[in-house]
């Protein structure tokens, strides 16, 4: 189940023990959090504290994105934000949410990119192909655009860097590193 020496699976005992409360009394209940849904990407900050949860579907949905579509231990880290300002993505084939969050209530309304906008930079023909890619593939390109905004490894200014930069969330991605929840 989980490897003390992967990087990502220490991130994810970090972040279980981020939402772990008084609702997490016993053994039993603590590891349920570790079998229910999480994150399919993670970030951290330069000092290597969660700044950002991402989840990914390779599909194109037609609501209104809210909180329902993160996956579970993604929204218990929101509703345990206490004064400290936290933040998840949503990424699907036509949009990327970013939903911020204080004192467990979304703090304004979310920031709402187009996929193809952001994610062309890293694949030029994605948007030609982006009803036919597999989820591996959108987190792939997801990741390298996090990267690119922590390293700016191709480009100076990514894509959306002054919407995030808006948001407050620019400054926690820069300098930080990313994890990836493994497929296998």
């Amino acid at each position: 189940m989980f490897s003390l020496d992967k990087p990502e699976d220490l991130v994810k005992i970090r972040l279980i023990s981020s939402i772990w409360n008084s609702k997490c009394d016993s053994p039993e209940k603590i590891e349920s959090l570790f079998l229910i849904s999480y994150p399919d990407i993670i970030v951290l900050d330069e000092n290597q504290q969660i700044a950002l949860l991402v989840d990914v579907q390779a599909k194109k949905i037609k609501e209104e994105i809210n909180e329902k579509y993160l996956s579970q231990v993604t929204k218990l880290y929101l509703q345990n934000s206490k004064q400290e300002t936290r933040f998840a993505m949503f990424a699907e084939l036509d949009n990327i949410t970013i939903f911020k969050f204080k004192n467990g209530k979304t703090q304004n309304s979310p920031l709402k990119l187009e996929t193809s906008d952001i994610l062309s930079k890293y694949d030029s023909s994605f948007q030609d192909k982006k009803h036919k890619i597999f989820a591996f593939y959108l987190k792939t390109l997801v990741e390298s655009w996090l990267r690119d905004l922590a390293y700016h490894w191709k480009s100076d200014k990514p894509p959306a860097s002054n919407q995030l930069q808006q948001i407050e969330l620019l400054h926690k991605i820069e300098g930080g590193d990313t994890y990836s929840h493994n497929d296998e």
